[in-house]
């Protein structure tokens, strides 16, 4: 089978439209955190190092809107619980993400990105 290159410059390319809504990388990271199982936001927010409280909120929200992430409710009475799991479209994500941690390994991309004064 043939490799299909899409022209990704191209405004109505879908692969464009994909890679700017997967471009984040708090959308990366919280794909990977997610992909663990479903969790509650404070949950995502202490395994996500860095990231707000609003912008995971946001984050949150536009993967939902997305059809990313599905919200559920556990508890309808306040104290509300609430947590967050990755959808069939989601989970598809896996073996992508996949192929780069395995390609940030291989080729050493991890290692050059540190800087001068802390490579062995």
């Amino acid at each position: 089978m043939a490799l299909v290159i899409p022209d990704v410059l191209e405004e109505s390319c879908a692969t464009r439209q994909a890679l700017e809504r997967l471009a984040s990388k708090w959308r990366v990271l919280l794909v990977y955190a997610l992909l663990a199982g479903p969790a509650r936001h404070a949950d995502l927010r202490r395994r996500v190092a860095g990231i707000s409280q609003k912008v995971l909120t946001e984050t949150l929200r536009d993967m939902e809107a997305d059809g990313l992430v599905e919200r559920r409710v556990l508890k309808e009475r306040p104290p509300q619980h609430v947590e967050y799991a990755l959808t069939a479209l989601g989970k598809t994500l896996q073996e992508p993400l996949a192929a780069i941690c395995a390609w940030a390994l291989e080729s050493g991309v991890a290692e050059q990105s540190q800087p001068h004064d802390q490579r062995g």
